[in-house]
């Protein structure tokens, strides 16, 4: 698996958490291919509300964006097949996808939710991977499964990196 950061925002708070290291423990989690390549970048409030505005048509920021990449075709949310639509010829990667966080926006949140920085930025690292495996949370049932299975991520996460907290 391989996981691409940017993070020429914010660099020093960004580099000082182990987000390579939470992508990969919950990409594990989702049984995803171990051809997968996933890329997180993070960027300014501004940046995120022009993405916010092109794609979801929401002028304003917002903490975290997901956007898919090669084709995934999943059988429910538990028990995702994926499918490599979009490789070419030799091409053994298998894009999942991009995820655009707002730093900025995880330092506001953690005053309204108690969290710290760390704990905010890797609840939107798992939150955006799991839009990626094909969870979402436009109705009431959709939402309670994606919350439970974040904890469960993060809880798992959180067990083995106890000392990182």
């Amino acid at each position: 698996m391989n996981v691409l950061i940017d993070a020429s925002y914010r660099a020093e708070d960004i580099e000082a958490l182990p987000i390579r290291q939470l992508c990969l423990h919950t990409l594990a989690m989702q049984e995803a291919p171990t051809d997968t390549e996933v890329s997180l970048t993070f960027v300014t409030d501004e940046e995120i509300q022009r993405l916010n505005k092109e794609y979801r048509d929401l002028d304003r920021p917002t903490d975290v964006l997901s956007f898919e990449c090669d084709g995934l075709d999943y059988d429910g949310i538990l028990g995702l097949d994926y499918v490599l639509e979009d490789a070419e010829d030799g091409d053994d990667v298998f894009c999942l996808g991009d995820i655009v966080i707002a730093p900025d926006v995880a330092t506001r949140q953690t005053q309204e939710f108690g969290t710290d920085f760390q704990e905010e930025v890797e609840l939107l690292v798992v939150h955006g991977l799991l839009h990626l495996c094909g969870y979402d949370h436009i109705d009431p049932e959709d939402a309670e499964l994606m919350k439970a299975r974040e904890q469960e991520v993060l809880s798992a996460w959180r067990e083995g990196h106890e000392t990182l907290l």
